[in-house]
């Protein structure tokens, strides 16, 4: 492993994650970036909420949401990694998430990836997200997957 992309989020399972990739790629010396994709239907909600609040007089422009979304990459990661011994990029995008993480691996020359998964049923059984699943579909590269 040379480059690793971690795509981080709120759980504890992302945190877990982000941790286990930070270790192996301080380990092996690899680069690690950090991926946050913000849900572009999220983002569209918020910025129609704003406009309705404020009657049109403020914007929450595409460029604020990618900086808030690498602005909690980066949050993640110091909160993560604190007590690991690796440099890391923190990125942050609007998008499709899937479409995102294979875009974003492909566009950095990373050769793993690292996502979390979810579990969907009420008995337990753990069925991948159609994200996760599209990723570990598509990918052309080992990913690591860590459910709830």
């Amino acid at each position: 492993m040379d480059h690793a992309l971690a795509v981080v989020g709120p759980t504890e399972t992302t945190k877990t994650l982000t941790l286990e990739a930070g270790e192996l790629a301080a380990g092996v010396d690899a680069d690690l970036t950090l991926l946050y994709v913000a849900d572009e239907d999220k983002y569209d909600e918020q910025r129609k909420q704003l406009a309705e609040v404020t009657r049109g007089n403020s914007t929450y422009s595409v460029g604020q949401a990618v900086e808030g979304a690498r602005a909690y990459a980066s949050d993640i990661g110091r909160e993560v990694l604190e007590d690991v011994d690796i440099e890391y990029e923190a990125v942050g995008t609007v998008g499709d998430r899937a479409e995102t993480v294979l875009s974003e691996a492909r566009r950095r020359g990373c050769d793993h990836v690292f996502i979390a998964g979810r579990k969907r049923s009420p008995t337990g059984k753990a069925l991948f997200g159609d994200d996760t699943q599209r990723v570990i579909l598509e990918a052309d590269v080992p990913v690591t997957v860590v459910t709830e």
